[in-house]
């Protein structure tokens, strides 16, 4: 189902119910992790309650930067948040910015500005004369722009990781191993007159696709597994295992801020997009989760993996595939997982102490198959099942 027809599903108006038999694959309110600006306020609000709480997850260097939860770009709500936005700009005035509308997807509307004035031009270019809360005005997020992204061949590129959540309370989520990177077709270069080349800073197929230097046999796709393999080589075996328990640990963290507020409706799963930037310095950046994330195919292999994505889908969400009964306990047996893999399961993380995401994050796994301490030699459990 589209998430229009969710809406329409869910709708109070109209008053229809959901039997037993009847599952769907959006949450009510998926919108609070997918929309960009929503997104960013859970997390926000998320790290508060744990600083509230005095969690150590929520412990800050003497920068005043958290050391554990800084994973997305400072982020900033537009027209809501301008005289925010320009105090920290002018801290860093040479930085590059984002900007991007909260409920758009595949690059539209997107542009980078490093100027003041380019704000106040795209504001009247909206016909709005000041920053003043219009509902009329569609609401941007702008973001610090990472202009230091790691490169392979000199192109920028992302990751693209698929998550599936079969319910927020408990949580209870999975990865699928089948992830992929996409690349630009031009090669990077910070320099401000390509701030307007779209065909060097957004990697979404649906823009790179209409580049000249664009490959329709590969479509500019390399496999979570090449990339891991290519890390390995480069920089190395620990640092890339480091790398990827970061990934792992962004997506759950991010799941986490927004369970409270998700309307964990049984009769919903939900099978995320997850993008993900790498910088120079192997640390991964949240950017945005898609909540239909594009299912069609523009390679051979592509087509493989999607088919492969829905049907595994399905199996986890409809077991042997059973007439669905959404009062079951959404643990399916593991020889339905495919390509998938726990991620995080609530109920078997409390089952193992309260510090077991501090554990965690303090590097003492390698993530989802890690079972070796880094620091100690030992073999303990992975903390993310």
């Amino acid at each position: 189902m589209s998430v229009q027809t969710i809406r329409n599903v869910f709708s109070v108006e109209s008053g229809y119910r959901l039997s037993d038999d009847q599952i769907v694959n959006h949450f009510p309110n998926h919108y609070e992790l997918t929309r960009k600006d929503l997104m960013v306020k859970n997390i926000k609000r998320y790290r508060k309650e744990l600083e509230k709480e005095g969690s150590p997850l929520a412990e800050k260097d003497e920068n005043g930067k958290y050391i554990y939860l800084d994973f997305v770009p400072v982020t900033f709500m537009l027209p809501a948040d301008y005289n925010l936005f320009v105090e920290e700009f002018r801290k860093n005035p040479s930085s590059t910015w984002i900007m991007k509308p909260c409920g758009k997807a595949q690059g539209k509307g997107i542009f980078l500005i490093n100027k003041l004035s380019q704000i106040k031009k795209w504001s009247r270019d909206s016909k709005t004369s000041s920053f003043v809360s219009q509902s009329s005005k569609e609401a941007y997020v702008i973001s610090l722009y990472i202009n230091n992204p790691l490169l392979i061949g000199g192109k920028k590129f992302d990751l693209r990781l698929y998550v599936l959540v079969s319910t927020y309370r408990p949580l209870r989520c999975y990865m699928y191993k089948l992830g992929f990177c996409r690349f630009c077709t031009v090669k990077y270069t910070p320099s401000t007159s390509e701030l307007d080349n779209m065909f060097v800073h957004l990697t979404n197929v649906a823009i790179q696709k209409h580049g000249d230097d664009y490959n329709h046999i590969h479509g500019g796709k390399w496999t979570v597994s090449n990339l891991r393999l290519y890390l390995e080589s480069t920089r190395g075996k620990e640092v890339t295992n480091k790398l990827f328990d970061e990934i792992h640990w962004i997506i759950v963290q991010s799941l986490k801020a927004v369970a409270p507020v998700m309307n964990n409706d049984k009769h919903c799963f939900e099978c995320y997009g997850y993008d993900i930037i790498i910088d120079d310095k192997l640390k991964p950046w949240l950017i945005e989760v898609n909540a239909s994330p594009s299912l069609t195919s523009s390679t051979a292999n592509d087509r493989i993996l999607k088919y492969n994505l829905i049907n595994d889908t399905l199996n986890i969400a409809v077991p042997n595939g059973e007439i669905p009964d959404c009062k079951w306990n959404k643990s399916p047996p593991k020889e339905v997982l495919g390509n998938y893999e726990v991620l995080y399961d609530e109920e078997m993380a409390q089952s193992d102490g309260p510090d077991r995401d501090m554990r965690s994050r303090s590097g003492q796994t390698t993530g989802i198959k890690g079972n070796r301490a880094r620091d100690s030699g030992k073999p303990v459990l992975t903390t993310w099942k």
